[in-house]
């Protein structure tokens, strides 16, 4: 099996939303093909802020049609419905990771920290032991 571990690129709005426990859904367009193996997810910043500052937990790995999967998860999901529609626009299904404990790192980490060289547009394995399990 691959790493439980990915690492996602998320816009600094969703990322204080998740740290603050408001955002309980990250919702994707395209997830690894074993999806519901991933355990956590390790926060990159995108710009302005350019780190990685945290770690999630994945309680669990959802997938429905759009309208389904916002229903189940618009009071948790940390975005406007607008916003959602026009992410999914022209998906047949929509996924989402239901979130757990979120835990901070003492410092920011830089990418390099994690061994990758530049920002995932989707995702990126991490290897089980860098910076340890959440």
């Amino acid at each position: 099996m691959v790493s439980g571990r990915i690492l996602l690129s998320i816009k600094h709005e969703y990322a204080s939303e998740i740290v603050a426990g408001r955002k309980l859904f990250e919702f994707r367009r395209r997830v690894p093909k074993d999806f519901s193996n991933v355990k956590s997810i390790v926060i990159y910043v995108c710009a302005p802020v350019k780190a990685v500052f945290a770690e999630v937990e994945v309680v669990e790995g959802l997938a429905s049609d759009p309208l389904s999967l916002w229903l189940y998860t618009c009071r948790a999901g940390g975005i406007f419905y607008d916003d959602y529609v026009k992410y999914f626009d022209g998906c047949t299904v929509a996924y989402a990771f239901r979130l757990g404990e979120v835990r901070l790192f003492d410092s920011p980490k830089s990418l390099e920290d994690f061994g990758v060289k530049r920002a995932p547009q989707n995702f990126i394995y991490l290897k089980e032991e860098t910076e340890g399990p959440i």
